[in-house]
């Protein structure tokens, strides 16, 4: 038997010194020491007989071997993590999870799903990051997050997707804005006003910018916001109209403090998406996606008028 031989602490850590290339990243990842890791991984090459990594002044580069053990270690750990759930011990899996989610999944079903998973995993720690979805792109490539709801379209690609939810757009404008602008109005009568909505490189705006190049109307004042939340506000007090997402204002509609205007032209529908990269990630993490996929489901069945993928 080899069970005496190395230790999954030293397997964990030849997978989190890969991941974050470094073993002061990898040590700040798993609440423990530099020299700790460094003295796992030289454990586990003394057993094996073996040069994992090799240390160039401030960079690591898995050997042959290395890259070849990386792959073995992932699937013990995911072997290891399977009889804790066959045992039906969640609450085995002490670990913390990098989570990434834009403002659309903040405001409206990321508390059911922080409890959900905290539900099925009480020792789970969540590290969360809200962010726009082209930082948060750019992140789970760097392995710097495990999971990220994010919105379409995505510039890197992800080995792991589960599609969550479609959300429409709706123009929205404050009761006496609405009222001076008409219950249908046509293009010239809201580009009178500041158009607020989405940051300047997505796909929402570029939407926008491509439909009122495309017309003979005045030239649209675009007021582009890297929050929603705030560009929500900037409506509510009167400032312009927004083509916001209508799971984002249905709270606003339902309290009668912002008004739908019926407006001929929309930009595409939004699509959220679970991403991460499945051959390296722990079964948690696909298990949390699944959890965000049925929180968004739920979520859309309690507001009727939005969509499911």
């Amino acid at each position: 038997m080899i069970g005496n031989l190395f230790t999954l602490k030293q397997l964990e850590a030849l997978i989190w010194v890969a991941d974050l290339g470094s073993f002061r990243r990898a040590a700040a990842h798993l609440n423990t020491t530099q020299p700790n890791i460094s003295a796992r991984i030289s454990g586990l090459e003394t057993t094996l007989g073996v040069t994992l990594m090799q240390r160039d002044a401030g960079s690591i580069r898995l050997t042959e071997k290395g890259t070849a053990l990386l792959a073995q270690a992932r699937q013990v750990l995911r072997e290891a993590e399977g009889l804790v759930m066959i045992a039906e011990r969640p609450d085995l899996i002490d670990d913390s999870i990098r989570l990434g989610v834009t403002e659309v999944v903040a405001s409206t079903w990321l508390r059911p799903f922080l409890r959900a998973l905290a539900e099925a995993y009480p020792n789970l720690t969540v590290e969360l990051t809200v962010d726009l979805s082209r930082d948060l792109d750019q992140e789970l490539a760097a392995n710097a997050l495990d999971l990220t709801l994010q919105t379409a379209p995505f510039s890197t690609p992800a080995s792991g997707q589960l599609d969550l939810a479609t959300y429409d757009y709706v123009w929205v404008a404050a009761p006496e804005l609405a009222a001076q602008i008409g219950p249908s109005p046509d293009l010239a009568a809201l580009v009178r006003h500041p158009v607020l909505g989405h940051a300047r490189h997505t796909q929402a705006h570029l939407d926008l910018i491509r439909y009122f190049d495309g017309t003979t109307a005045p030239k649209a004042r675009l007021v582009p916001s890297s929050s929603l939340s705030a560009a929500m506000n900037m409506v509510l007090d009167g400032m312009g109209v927004a083509v916001m997402p209508r799971v984002m204002v249905a709270g606003a509609l339902a309290e009668g403090t912002l008004k739908i205007l019926s407006a001929a032209w929309h930009p595409q529908p939004l699509q959220v998406a679970a991403r991460f990269h499945a051959e390296r990630t722990p079964g948690h993490v696909t298990r949390a996606a699944e959890l965000a996929r049925n929180c968004a489901m739920s979520f859309a069945q309690d507001h009727k008028n939005l969509s499911l993928p």
